[in-house]
């Protein structure tokens, strides 16, 4: 059985950026809708930056529950990840789509001189704010952890 992540570690494993984050969102019929995004955190909200009108944020406009799943790892001895639930919300109003974007270059060690000065026009941002997390360590499964 693979062990559990603490929270610190959760912090820790989001803040490395292990890679795409999946976001998964409700289609009009109920199917799910998968795509890989970059992301940030901002507090223990997760922030993907989008282009405005695409489908993922039609569907969360729809529907806010979604979920965002990252792993690393090659194989089943070092596998690790985490996957947030949690209500989204589509971030497009200027200011608050300013403060997220020098935020995320902020996150990206931008140097403050360069941080953007006004959203960058068609763009918008998921802002997911989770409701429940699970994670999973299999690297650790054999160290007398669970």
């Amino acid at each position: 059985m693979p062990r559990k992540l603490s929270d610190e570690e959760i912090e820790e494993f989001l803040d490395s950026r292990p890679g795409w984050a999946a976001l998964s969102t409700i289609d009009k019929d109920g199917l799910p809708h998968t795509v890989p995004l970059g992301y940030f955190r901002l507090g223990r909200d997760i922030i993907m930056g989008v282009r405005d009108g695409t489908r993922k944020v039609a569907n969360v406009e729809n529907n806010p529950n979604v979920s965002v799943m990252l792993e690393d790892g090659s194989s089943m001895a070092d596998i690790r990840g985490v996957m947030i639930q949690g209500h989204a919300r589509i971030v497009r109003e200027p200011d608050e789509a300013l403060d997220v974007a020098r935020a995320g270059a902020r996150a990206r060690g931008v140097p403050e001189s360069e941080w953007p000065t006004a959203p960058r026009p068609g763009s918008a941002y998921i802002r997911v704010t989770p409701v429940r997390t699970r994670s999973w360590d299999y690297s650790d499964s054999t160290s007398g952890h669970s």
